[in-house]
């Protein structure tokens, strides 16, 4: 391979997925490098400006240019990094998650009709030519939370969520088909019937395949949601990843106007009480029980969002 070989397989791809889209009919109205910004503030509910700068290896004025602009038409919100308060912490407004949705669909729509053409048959070599080109030129460093992205599900990954479960608790934790059995309901449950607007499902995808899960769903109490269902790959874990999970429920919960956010575990399950805990959700309570073959402990708990009004 050569210097031209490189050359040649760029012009021909950023031909192909319209990277010189001088009209900007894909990132109207905004350009290329807003739109990438747009597009990684959606991945992560709290993203300081440092963080951004880095993982898009921007000019520090540069990225300030456009989150002034940005925050002028009202698509973000900066505030004190709850991290470090020498930072800033940049928040996309309601505004803001409809641009980048907007935006998102658009991408869908372009990357669907190319596929489009693809030969069924192909789309395996095409995917898997890709996942050579990042794993040979990639980042050598390792692998974090930044290289997640949370997204809705696709068709079939619901029963991902189901198949994936089932098949994790028992091998770590011996837990027989009764717990398949009660994520298949949960799941179904929410498929047959849920309000957009106040019950969600996130995956976490990385290198282009699902690594992680959760739901957040009403509750029978008023005024409550309830986290459901997180799940993250062996492979994904140490990554952050159950734990931009979780920070997606609680932001989502909160923004929906919910009073408070309840869940229920088991104490066997350690490193997510532990993700919980850190979260601020507070043990209420827990009852001993029987249930998918083994003897467990059951955790409620809780993490008030608001207060009461009155």
């Amino acid at each position: 391979m050569t210097v031209q070989d490189v050359r040649a397989f760029n012009r021909f791809y950023t031909g192909v997925i319209g990277a010189l889209d001088y009209g900007r009919h894909l990132y109207a109205p905004y350009t290329l490098t807003e739109s990438r910004v747009l597009y990684e503030l959606a991945q992560a509910p709290h993203l300081d400006a440092a963080d951004l700068r880095t993982a898009l290896g921007l000019d520090a004025g540069y990225l300030s240019r456009i989150l002034n602009r940005f925050e002028d038409a009202g698509l973000v919100e900066r505030g004190v990094s709850q991290r470090d308060t020498r930072r800033r912490r940049i928040t996309l407004t309601a505004s803001g998650r409809e641009a980048a949705a907007m935006l998102d669909e658009r991408a869908r729509d372009t990357v669907g009709a190319l596929l489009g053409g693809v030969a069924p048959g192909d789309r395996a070599r095409l995917v898997e030519a890709m996942g050579t080109i990042r794993d040979v030129l990639g980042d050598r460093r390792g692998k974090g939370a930044e290289d997640v992205v949370l997204r809705r599900p696709r068709a079939g990954e619901l029963g991902w969520i189901v198949q994936r479960n089932a098949v994790l608790y028992a091998a770590e934790y011996g837990w027989n088909a009764e717990y398949e059995g009660l994520v298949a309901r949960i799941v179904a449950d929410f498929a047959q019937e849920h309000d957009p607007r106040t019950e969600r499902v996130w995956i976490a995808e990385a290198d282009g395949r699902p690594v992680g899960c959760v739901m957040c769903v009403r509750d029978d109490a008023p005024g409550a949601a309830r986290l459901r269902l997180l799940l993250v790959e062996p492979g994904a874990r140490g990554r952050g990843v159950g734990d931009r999970l979780v920070g997606a429920v609680v932001e989502f919960a909160r923004e929906a106007g919910y009073r408070e956010l309840v869940l229920w575990t088991n104490d066997v399950l350690s490193s997510a009480r532990r993700l919980y805990r850190r979260h601020g959700f507070v043990l209420v309570g827990e009852r001993p029980h029987h249930s998918f073959g083994k003897d467990l402990v059951g955790q409620d708990w809780r993490l008030t969002l608001r207060e009461p009004d009155g």
